[in-house]
C-alpha cells in the first residue's frame, strides 16, 4: 500500500497561497447570490456564538515534528509497513478592525523502511481571509489542499490508505470582492469570486484489470457574481422590496463541460411580528449545461491520453446536456427571536422543478453552537468544493487526522463546526444537480472541546446524449457522512484527542457497487517542556465494499515529538 502521495509543484504553490490567504468573514447578501446561484433572503446577521476572546492581534504557531508510524493491514492482506516522518507546519490567526485570517498549513515527508513503504511528500492546508479596502468593500480569499483516496466505486474516501485506492490530491482556491453599503434608504449588496479546483491523480481510475477507467474530475474554473438593491420594511414602504441578479459559471476541462446559470428576480419581505417575516420572490432564470464529445479513433472508440483521461474533440460541436429557462419563484419564512437564534426556510421552483433551501442557527451560549443548512445547486465537482470552501466559518481551528496529519474535512469553530465532507464525496467528472443537508454541533465544557457533524447529499448527473458521457445522464450517487471529534486536557501537562468518521456511499453507476468507510483514532499528548511535547496515537480504519472489490481494514500506531516555536 502507499501511505503518501508524490510531491507536486501545484501542492507547494498552493501551500504559499494558503499561508498568504486572509480569512474570510461571513457575509449576508439579502436576496443576493451565495455563489451557487441560490437566492438568500433578507435576514440580517445570523446568530453566532461569541468568538474566542483573544482581541485584536496576530497569533502564529509554527512547529516541527518527528514521528515513527507503523501500519498493519488486517484484511485482505497482512502487510506491515513502517515509516519515519518529519513535518513542519504553522497555524495562523489574525484579528483586527479591518482584516482577519485563519490558516493551517502542513508539509510532511515520509521515509519508507521496507518494501512497499514508499517515500513521499504531502502538502495539506486550509485558509480563509478578508481585508477591508474601503468601508463596505472587502476582498475575500480561501484555499484548500487535502488528500483523498478514490475508491473503485468513484467515491472519495477521506483518510483510508488501502493498496487499491488511488491517491488523489485536491486543491481549491478562490478570491474576489464583496460589497455591502447603505445609500440613503437603499441597501446595495454584491459580490464576485473566481475559483479554481483541481484533482491530481497518477491517472484515470481503473477499477479492475481490463476495465474501462472511471472518468475522474480533472480541473475547473468557476465564476460567481451577484448584485441586489433594496429597502427594508418601514424605511420607504411598509414592506421590504428589492431586485437582484446572479450569474454562476463553471468551465470543466473534462470534455469541455460548461455550466452557465443566469437569473434576475424581485422580492418582497412582509413583517408579521417583530421576530417573524414572510418573504417571496419571482424572477427569470436560464440554466444551460453543455459539453463536447471525446475524440474518436477510426473504429469510433473514444481516445484516451497517456494519463488515462478522455481526450476532447475540440472540433466537435457543443451539445446540450441540460437546460431550463423561464419563471422561477420561491416563498418562505424568516424567524429571528433573538441574536442567538435564526431560521430561514424556502420552497419554490428552480431548475425546472420544486426546490427547497434554508438554514437554522442556534447558539444557546458563547461555548456552544448548532447549525443546519439545506441546499440545491447545479455544478461540477469544482464548483461544489469552491462553494463549500467559501461557506466555511471565518474563525476556525482545522481538525487533523491524529496519525497522518491530514485534514479530516471538518473544522471546529465558535460559529459551529463545518465540514467539506459532502462536497468531497464523489469525484465523477460529470456535472450534477446536488441536493443536500448538513448539520453541525460544537460544545466547549470546561476542559473539553467536542463536536459532531453529519450530512446527506444526492447528486443526479447531467450528460449530453450522443457523447461518451451519455451513460452517466440521470445516474444518482448518494453520500451520507458523519464526523465527530473531542479534545480535553488531562492534568497540567496531558491532552487526549479523539476522532471518528463514517461515510456511506451509494453508487448509481454500477461501478463496483456501494462502499462504507469507517475510522476512529485516539492520541495522548504530554508536555515535556514549555515547547516540547510527546505524542502516542492509535487508529483503525476500513472500507467495506460490494464484490468484486474486497473489504479493507488497517490498524496504525504512532509515537512522535513536536517542538513548537
Amino acid at each position: 500500500m502507499t501511505l503518501m502521495t508524490k510531491h507536486t509543484t501545484c501542492g507547494l504553490a498552493l501551500a504559499f497561497c494558503l499561508l498568504a490567504a486572509p480569512a474570510a468573514q461571513a457575509q449576508t447578501l439579502s436576496y443576493g447570490d451565495s455563489g451557487d446561484g441560490a437566492p438568500r433572503a433578507e435576514r440580517g446577521d445570523a446568530p453566532k456564538a461569541a468568538s474566542r476572546a483573544r482581541g485584536s492581534g496576530v497569533r502564529v504557531s509554527p512547529y516541527i515534528e518527528a514521528a515513527q508510524l507503523v501500519s498493519a493491514e488486517l484484511s485482505p492482506g497482512d502487510d506491515v509497513l513502517t515509516y519515519s516522518r518529519i513535518a513542519a507546519g504553522v497555524d495562523v490567526s489574525v484579528t483586527g478592525r479591518h482584516t482577519g485570517a485563519s490558516a493551517s498549513v502542513r508539509v510532511e515527508h515520509y521515509f519508507g523502511w521496507n518494501k512497499g513503504a514508499q517515500d513521499g511528500t504531502v502538502v495539506s492546508g486550509l485558509a480563509r481571509g478578508y481585508a477591508t479596502v474601503t468601508p463596505g468593500l472587502q476582498i475575500e480569499a480561501g484555499a484548500l489542499a487535502t488528500r483523498s483516496r478514490i475508491d473503485g466505486s468513484g467515491s472519495a474516501v477521506q483518510g483510508a490508505t488501502g493498496s487499491d485506492l488511488t491517491a488523489g490530491e485536491i486543491y481549491s482556491v478562490y478570491a474576489g470582492p464583496t460589497l455591502g453599503t447603505q445609500l440613503g434608504a437603499v441597501r446595495v449588496d454584491g459580490g464576485y469570486r473566481i475559483g479554481y479546483t483541481r484533482i491530481e491523480t497518477p491517472d484515470a481510475l481503473v477499477t479492475a484489470p481490463g476495465a474501462t477507467p472511471v472518468d475522474v474530475f480533472d480541473d475547473s474554473v468557476t465564476h460567481n457574481a451577484s448584485l441586489r438593491v433594496g429597502t427594508k420594511a418601514g424605511d420607504v414602504l411598509p414592506v421590504g422590496v428589492g431586485v437582484g441578479a446572479g450569474w454562476n459559471r463553471e468551465d470543466i476541462s473534462n470534455l469541455d463541460q460548461r455550466v452557465d446559470d443566469r437569473s434576475v428576480r424581485g422580492d418582497v419581505t412582509v413583517p408579521i411580528t417583530r421576530d417573524l417575516a414572510l418573504v417571496g420572490g419571482v424572477g427569470y432564470e436560464k440554466v444551460e449545461v453543455s459539453s463536447r464529445d471525446a475524440l474518436r479513433d477510426g473504429a469510433g472508440n473514444p481516445v484516451r491520453g497517456n494519463d488515462g483521461r478522455l481526450k476532447t474533440d475540440k472540433s466537435a460541436p457543443r451539445r446540450i446536456a441540460y437546460e431550463a429557462e423561464g419563471l422561477i419563484w420561491d416563498a418562505g419564512v424568516l424567524w429571528k427571536p433573538s441574536r442567538r437564534t435564526a431560521l430561514e426556510a424556502h420552497v419554490g421552483k428552480r431548475y425546472g422543478s420544486t426546490t427547497y433551501y434554508g438554514s437554522f442557527a442556534y447558539a444557546p451560549s458563547d461555548r456552544s453552537a448548532f447549525n443546519v443548512s439545506v441546499y440545491d445547486t447545479v455544478s461540477g465537482f469544482g464548483g461544489q468544493v469552491n462553494r463549500a470552501l467559501a461557506e466555511l466559518p471565518a474563525d476556525f481551528e482545522a481538525n487533523r487526522d491524529l496519525l497522518t496529519g491530514d485534514l479530516t474535512g471538518c473544522v471546529g469553530s465558535s460559529e459551529g463546526g463545518s465540514c467539506l465532507s459532502g462536497a468531497l464525496g464523489s469525484v465523477r467528472s460529470s456535472v450534477f444537480r446536488s441536493r443536500g443537508i448538513s448539520a453541525s454541533w460544537s460544545q466547549q465544557l470546561g476542559r473539553i472541546n467536542a463536536g459532531v457533524a453529519a450530512g446527506y447529499e444526492r447528486r443526479k448527473f447531467l450528460a449530453a446524449p450522443g457523447t461518451v458521457l451519455a451513460a452517466a445522464n440521470g445516474l444518482v450517487d448518494e453520500n451520507t457522512w458523519l464526523a465527530a471529534w473531542m479534545n480535553t486536557r488531562i492534568g497540567a501537562r496531558g491532552t487526549l484527542s479523539t476522532n471518528a468518521y463514517a461515510n456511506w456511499f451509494q453508487n448509481g453507476g454500477g461501478l463496483n457497487g456501494d462502499s462504507t468507510a469507517l475510522g476512529a483514532s485516539a492520541a495522548y499528548g504530554h508536555s515535556l517542556t514549555s515547547r516540547l511535547s510527546a505524542t502516542a496515537a492509535v487508529g483503525i480504519e476500513g472500507v467495506l465494499r460490494d464484490a468484486p472489490l474486497e473489504n479493507f481494514w488497517q490498524a496504525s500506531g504512532l509515537v512522535g515529538l513536536r517542538y513548537s516555536f
